[in-house]
């Protein structure tokens, strides 16, 4: 029978200040996602989002 010994790794401590910063950086690029397309007159992109945009509440017409 063979032993062995089992590491446990325990996971990466990430700074407060990095995940700050990454949720600020992704919250701004969803606002810009979200009123980018909400509101553009082009009928593209009114048509692509159209259903997702009456799905969160964000009237387009």
């Amino acid at each position: 029978m063979k032993s062995g010994t089992i590491s446990i790794e325990r996971p990466s401590t990430v700074a407060v200040s990095e995940r700050l910063k990454s949720s600020l950086v992704l919250l701004v690029l969803g606002i810009v996602f979200v009123f980018g397309v909400g509101l553009s007159n082009t009928s593209m992109a009114h048509n692509a989002a159209h259903d997702a945009r009456h799905t969160i509440g964000f009237p387009c017409h």
